[in-house]
């Protein structure tokens, strides 16, 4: 599994340690910034995020900042990018099992680094069911998506 990891300023320590934690795990991590806490933008980071998994050099994304929420925002914007902002591990799994989510959102203001590496396990481990009512209302997202309305 190919995992592109990202984070704001407010997002950096929780999103670096998480990219060793998920490497040391057996994970492939592309860390796409930030490289500092040097005060920047989550929507730079959720767009290098979402360009890697829509451009298939990352199978999921990760993304940090402070509440999660602003990333999760940012991400959704781009097309083919399914993102949610999670702090449990039951709506990591389900997400992705039912949703197709590919991009997990976190705040690190939020969670600690236990919880977070659970979640980001979980999420990465997961897979879409694909049974008949989970495509379908995955097809009805997309037709969303597509069409606007």
């Amino acid at each position: 599994m190919k995992i592109a990891i990202a984070g704001d300023h407010a997002g950096f320590a929780l999103k670096e340690w998480l990219a060793g934690e998920l490497t040391r795990e057996g994970f492939a991590v592309q860390n796409l910034g930030a490289h500092d806490t040097t005060p920047s933008d989550y929507p730079d980071f959720a767009r290098v995020v979402a360009k890697a998994v829509v451009g298939g050099t990352a199978d999921r994304g990760i993304l940090v900042c402070g509440s999660g929420v602003g990333a999760s925002v940012a991400a959704n914007k781009f097309k083919g990018i399914r993102a949610a902002v999670v702090h449990d591990t039951y709506s990591a799994r389900q997400g992705v099992e039912h949703d197709d989510m590919n991009v997990l959102c976190m705040g690190s203001r939020v969670i600690g680094q236990a919880l977070a590496l659970e979640i980001a396990i979980t999420f990465s481990r997961a897979r879409f069911a694909g049974e008949e009512r989970f495509r379908r209302r995955l097809q009805k997202v997309l037709d969303i998506e597509t069409r606007g309305e």
